[in-house]
């Protein structure tokens, strides 16, 4: 199993956790369960490979954290989404760019601009093109936001 992969699959753990309000480790053990995941492999080729005890580890900690840190991720969705509200963004698209802040924020060896195109990658595949260009514009402003404070003490 990729990053990329282990990736696409905490997105469809943070979205399960959307609908059950479970705790997070609930969540990823219930559905990383052999069985379970084994059922799933049929349905989407990211179940075709179990994640490695690093990639469960990643997973581990971006699922925990974005259920940890939701409302914040969120007032940075709404912060950035100008005129729409995050109510209205799709639970799916909401999940990936809360799970691309996170990273931006809190994970140390994911790259922004790779936070920013995985998360591209996904809204484009399960909400489509125009959701694909939508992320990449809330979640571009996010990054130059951050970016702005660092350039200014450089000065």
């Amino acid at each position: 199993m990729t990053r990329g992969n282990a990736r696409e699959l905490a997105v469809h753990l943070i979205y399960a956790r959307e609908f059950t309000g479970e705790e997070p480790e609930r969540v990823v053990s219930a559905r990383l369960d052999k069985e379970y995941y084994e059922k799933l492999s049929g349905e989407n080729e990211v179940y075709s490979d179990r994640p490695s005890r690093a990639q469960l580890r990643y997973i581990d900690s971006v699922v925990s954290g974005v259920a940890n840190r939701s409302e914040d991720l969120n007032g940075q969705i709404q912060k950035f989404a100008i005129g729409w509200d995050v109510s209205r963004i799709s639970r799916l698209t909401r999940c990936v760019m809360q799970l691309a802040i996170y990273e931006i924020l809190y994970v140390e060896d994911v790259p922004t601009g790779v936070a920013i195109s995985e998360a591209v990658r996904l809204a484009k595949k399960y909400d489509g093109d125009d959701t694909g260009a939508f992320v990449n514009g809330i979640l571009g402003s996010f990054a130059r936001a951050l970016e702005a404070p660092q350039a200014e003490e450089t000065k």
